[in-house]
């Protein structure tokens, strides 16, 4: 099978298509020949040499595609059925793919809208819980307009809290169509907040990683009741809690999501879609753009990667 991977570390220019061994599925787990695959930072910081060591790496842990082999025990879905989830192996940016945690694809979505999802839903869920944000919690979420900040925005709202998000003023009206109240980030952001919730808020969420970590603390009374997923450093310097799959993950929001997107109260935007073979531009749309919605690698024809 084709499959993106670096053999060294350094710019886009690193990442090469090669073939590599078909995978097969493990006891619970399942291949799919795979349509779309998700791109994230993270791919980005492991093919800078930021993160594991080894060399050489595949790349991809969230793909949407077609069932076709399944791993013993295996009950719940059938080959041929459409799944979008997780790949363990780190490998989902490929021809095929081994997913350990999945679900069926939501009817009204494609391929790249499913492959979108995963870390998304997983990461807001995650940190929502560790924040115990509920019903009547006001929540403040820093890069609200981005892919994991606008799952928790909805996520958020579906529990029942009210969210002040931050954004550039250009997204305000995106913040509004997902329930969020916007404010603008930079200079005087506490000052903005307070505008709207003079008491402060119950929580934070960073999802930009930005250097608001102090800002935050203040509006939501503590470091404890503040979370980040994009600010290693300033959670170590502040006592903030970093959040990373490490500490367990919120696998249900798989399950989940399908009837909210199903009943028009979730939605994620695909902001780009790229062919496998152009891997390396979609690293550097990840890099240097700030577009709205998630980058997303496509095998096959077009046609196939948007087939429902």
């Amino acid at each position: 099978m084709k499959a993106v991977r670096f053999s060294q570390f350094g710019g886009p220019e690193v990442l090469e298509i090669v073939d590599l061994p078909d995978p097969h599925p493990g006891p619970g787990q399942i291949r799919i020949a795979v349509r779309a695959a998700g791109v994230n930072p993270s791919d980005c910081k492991k093919r800078a040499g930021l993160m594991d060591p080894e060399l050489p790496q595949t790349l991809g842990y969230e793909a949407a595609g077609v069932v076709d082999e399944l791993g013993s025990g295996v009950t719940d879905v059938a080959v041929g059925d459409r799944v979008f989830g997780f790949s363990d192996a780190g490998a989902a940016q490929a021809e095929l793919a081994v997913l350990s945690d999945y679900a069926p694809i939501p009817p009204s979505l494609d391929f790249p809208g499913a492959a979108a999802l995963p870390a998304a839903i997983e990461t807001a869920a995650r940190a929502l819980d560790q924040l115990g944000v509920g019903s009547g919690s006001t929540l403040l979420i820093s890069g609200a307009s981005g892919s994991v900040g606008s799952a928790a925005v909805q996520l958020a709202v579906v529990r029942g809290a009210r969210v002040i998000g931050t954004a550039s003023p250009a997204n305000h009206d995106y913040l509004r169509s997902l329930g969020s109240e916007p404010v603008a980030y930079g200079e005087g952001l506490a000052e903005r907040v307070r505008a709207l919730a003079p008491g402060g808020v119950d929580a934070a969420l960073d999802a930009a990683g930005s250097g608001i970590l102090p800002e935050l603390i203040e509006l939501a009374g503590g470091p404890e009741h503040v979370v980040t997923i994009a600010d290693f450093g300033g959670a170590r310097e502040h006592g903030v809690r970093f959040s990373s799959g490490d500490s367990g993950r919120a696998i249900y929001a798989l399950a989940q999501i399908g009837e909210l997107v199903e009943s028009g109260r979730f939605s994620l935007p695909v902001a780009q879609t790229f062919p496998l073979s152009e891997v390396a531009a979609a690293h550097r749309a990840g890099e240097h753009g700030h577009a709205r919605g998630k980058l997303v690698l496509v095998t096959g024809s077009p046609d196939a990667a948007e087939a429902r």
